[in-house]
């Protein structure tokens, strides 16, 4: 339970797309929030625009209830889904929303919603900003009209979903945007009565990820606009204080990290596999999993016993395992695939491993450090700098693969500095517990609905 005093309000966590074991930490850390705000008393619901089949919704929050990540599939919403009628063509909500027009006759459409609704195919990196129509259909398959562009039908939704909301109970909107496209799209949306707080999961920058790097595209038009919401929540003080470095301190910017639940007993070093490193996540460029397995091999030379365990799926799995053979690695390194339980990984493991170029908060090692196994981590933007401070593991320079080995080897070889690391990293986890992350989100959603709307 949390003792985080949540505004009487309605709340709505609002994402792109939630799909099992797609888009890596976004979906766990939404899913996460929502959970969380849950146990909290928040009672949130969880929107999402994608437009797949009802079919294929139910069959995902189905897999999320199965896994614990929900405690219930009511709490989803998806605007495909709620655009059919019973008759088969528009819903209500969509009809009303639609003028008189015909579809753009260069680009090609796709039926979504059982045909009720047709999408413009946008080939396009900022196709979500498109006013081409979306064309609006009948229970016969005729023309009602069209919506011009996601944006308009996106609102049209969330307007929908206001109205009958405040029929059951006429209090205010809370709309956690946890996306960065649909922030741009709903930023000037809703009433006096409507709050939009916007999460952050990524890293802002291009390589080299330095603090005046450039902007990377996508983010560019959102720091045009992010004073505008009510709130914007941070993963990390680095790069919160990255950003007011450079565009200057805001009044709704505040430092939120996502939070991890904690198990319920911690598995001592004595009791893990004193040979085992781990690394989760996805097996992507990102990740720089080629520069670890390389450097593994060097611990390998001084620590013959040694394993590494990479856990995850991806594109680079082919180049992952010609490399292992590559360096005669066979024996030491091994990529298991996909695990739904990191937390049994984690608890036997002597050492969690993090070589990624960049992150957002990097939410496997906010897990392993919850979990009181002892980190060995780039010093990159964005994440360990931040978890690591209080102990837990070892920070090594960027790109510094002697110190790396050098810091692997060490913890692999010394029983004594497992033992203390892992208690630095239990302690450590403290600071991102779901109970403090909840008071810093109710506070924010307070002092939000306390103040004049800044849109």
């Amino acid at each position: 339970m949390s003792d985080a005093e949540f505004p009487d309000a309605w709340y709505l966590i609002l994402s792109s797309r939630l799909i099992p074991d797609l888009d890596g930490g976004y979906t766990i850390s939404t899913l996460a929030r929502a959970r969380q705000m849950a146990d909290a008393g928040a009672a949130p619901l969880l929107l999402t625009v994608d437009p797949g089949t009802a079919d294929a919704h139910t069959a995902h929050r189905q897999t999320f209830v199965e896994r614990g990540a929900v405690s219930a599939s009511g709490l989803f919403r998806n605007l495909f889904d709620e655009a059919v009628a019973p008759d088969g063509g528009a819903a209500e909500w969509v009809r009303d929303a639609a003028h008189a027009g015909e579809p753009d006759p260069s680009l090609e459409y796709r039926d979504v919603a059982g045909g009720a609704v047709a999408l413009p195919t946008v080939v396009d990196p900022d196709w979500h900003l498109t006013t081409a129509p979306i064309v609006i259909r009948d229970a016969t398959g005729g023309s009602i009209g069209v919506i011009d562009g996601f944006g308009a039908l996106y609102r049209a939704w969330l307007t929908h979903l206001g109205t009958q909301l405040r029929a059951q109970n006429e209090r205010p909107l809370v709309v956690i945007c946890e996306s960065r496209q649909l922030g741009e799209l709903v930023v000037g949306w809703g009433d006096e009565d409507v709050r939009i707080v916007h999460t952050v999961h990524t890293i802002h920058l291009e390589p080299p990820y330095r603090a005046d790097s450039a902007l990377n595209p996508l983010w560019t038009r959102w720091f045009e606009i992010a004073p505008r919401f009510d709130a914007v929540l941070w993963p990390t003080a680095h790069q919160r204080d990255d950003v007011r470095e450079r565009f200057g301190t805001a009044a709704n910017d505040l430092v939120a990290p996502h939070a991890v639940r904690a198990p319920g007993t911690v598995v001592p070093a004595a009791g893990r596999d004193a040979d085992l490193v781990v690394v989760l996540g996805r097996l992507a460029p990102g990740k720089r999993l080629s520069a670890a397995v390389r450097a593994f091999a060097r611990v390998v030379a001084e620590v013959p016993t040694a394993r590494l365990e990479l856990w995850g799926a991806g594109a680079q799995r082919d180049e992952l395992d010609s490399l292992i053979a590559e360096l005669g690695l066979a024996g030491a390194v091994s990529l298991p695939g996909l695990t739904n339980d990191p937390g049994a990984v984690l608890d036997h493991a002597a050492v969690y491993l993090t070589t990624s170029a960049f992150e957002g908060q990097g939410l496997a090692l906010a897990e392993a450090l919850a979990h009181g196994t002892p980190a060995v981590a780039y010093d990159i933007r964005y994440g360990p700098r931040d978890m690591l401070a209080r102990g837990g593991g070892i920070l090594v320079p960027d790109g510094d693969e002697d110190a790396l080995v050098s810091a692997l080897v060490r913890v692999l070889t010394d029983a004594e500095a497992r033992e203390s690391l892992s208690a630095e990293a239990v302690e450590a986890a403290s600071a991102l517990s779901p109970a403090r992350a909840m008071r810093t989100l109710a506070a924010a959603c307070g002092d939000a609905l306390s103040r004049p709307r800044r849109r």
